[in-house]
């Protein structure tokens, strides 16, 4: 019997720039004819002939050529390095480094874009958000919420804290997933909204409300909890948890409108419940890169990992937008007007003087 073997493949790397790595994979093929008695066997044959370099493929057997850029850069960087976007998917980022995290922020996808419809700005409109939020078995759906908070629970410090925001559509499997990996719930914050769509079916009471659930990584390891400042913040009562905030306003949407945009107030007054200034806070569904600009307003640090390129534009052009010691005066005094910070006649800015020590992606 007669057989056609192919063979080889060269692999160069070149780095350029010192900014991508970039991966070019030439394919040299060659076809020879061997006599043999079984395709095992001229397999065998061939390969003692290439091993004992007996055959030598060169330039005239090239047959394609394939170019991979590795980008292992981070899309965009702050000027103080206090906030870093990095493109790709969180669980595969998050396996690159090792860093521990005072705080995490999630708001993953629902999975609730199945063709709805609502309100906004007295108009009808569809409440898909994308393919990213299309309806998925129960199984999936667990599957891929396990994924992501084991993820994030390996880069969390021992006495750090998450939150994870969803609606009946998604929380119930989030709470399953992080009992499993052996998080302790601490609260289930309901955001009641105080100015939701009206419910244009007609048929079921108006959907006002988001769930934030929030858990330490470790059971018996305690986390940090600003009591003073809620306090201080609702009045001198303690605050509960319910909490009454407005959905995202005109002024938050000034470098485009992410669909899943969530409110400065819930993150500012979140992050300052469970951080100390100088915190490093990671948001693995960076999308609009709220939880990042409400970070730097209050001097903390943040990572934002995100897939889309629109949604990156986005979030830098709002991270920019805040360099603008007039803008960030101006999202800061609503903060405090709406009783989400305490008045000041100084902004945050987180410390950088070991900024970069120990942080991989700087």
């Amino acid at each position: 019997m007669i057989y056609s073997v192919l063979y080889n493949k060269l692999i160069v790397v070149l780095c350029l720039d010192m900014r991508y790595n970039v991966t070019i994979q030439e394919t040299l093929a060659r076809t020879v004819q061997i006599e043999a008695g079984s395709q095992s066997d001229a397999e065998r044959a061939v390969r003692r002939l290439y091993l004992d370099n007996k055959l030598v493929l060169s330039a005239d057997d090239f047959t394609d050529t394939k170019i991979v850029v590795q980008n292992d850069q981070p899309f965009y960087k702050s000027p103080n390095n206090d906030f870093t976007l990095i493109q790709g998917d969180c669980v595969e980022t998050l396996s690159k480094f090792k860093f521990g995290f005072d705080m995490v922020f999630a708001d993953p996808p629902y999975f609730l874009s199945g063709g709805g419809i609502s309100c906004q700005s007295g108009k009808v409109v569809c409440v898909d958000k994308g393919d990213w939020d299309k309806p998925s078995t129960p199984e999936e759906m667990d599957a891929f919420n396990l994924r992501w908070l084991s993820a994030c629970r390996d880069h969390m410090k021992d006495n750090a804290t998450i939150w994870i925001s969803g609606t009946h559509h998604n929380i119930f499997s989030v709470q399953q997933q992080l009992l499993k990996l052996g998080f302790k719930i601490l609260n289930v914050i309901t955001w009641a909204k105080t100015n939701p769509p009206p419910n244009i079916s007609c048929r079921y009471f108006t959907y006002s409300t988001e769930f934030i659930i929030w858990a330490r990584k470790l059971q018996k390891v305690a986390h940090y909890y600003n009591y003073d400042l809620m306090k201080q913040l609702n009045g001198d009562k303690q605050m509960t948890d319910v909490w009454h905030l407005p959905a995202i306003g005109r002024w938050e949407k000034s470098c485009g409108k992410h669909p899943t945009q969530k409110p400065l107030g819930v993150l500012a007054r979140l992050i300052q419940a469970s951080t100390q200034p100088g915190a490093w806070i990671l948001d693995p569904f960076n999308g609009s890169a709220t939880t990042g600009i409400a970070a730097n307003l209050l001097g903390r640090k943040y990572l934002g990992l995100e897939i889309e390129d629109e949604f990156l534009s986005m979030s830098k052009a709002r991270r920019e937008e805040i360099e603008n010691i007039a803008v960030r005066r101006d999202y800061y005094e609503r903060l405090a007007k709406a009783k989400i910070v305490l008045p000041s006649d100084s902004f945050f800015v987180a410390d950088d003087s070991d900024i970069n020590y120990g942080v991989p992606w700087l």
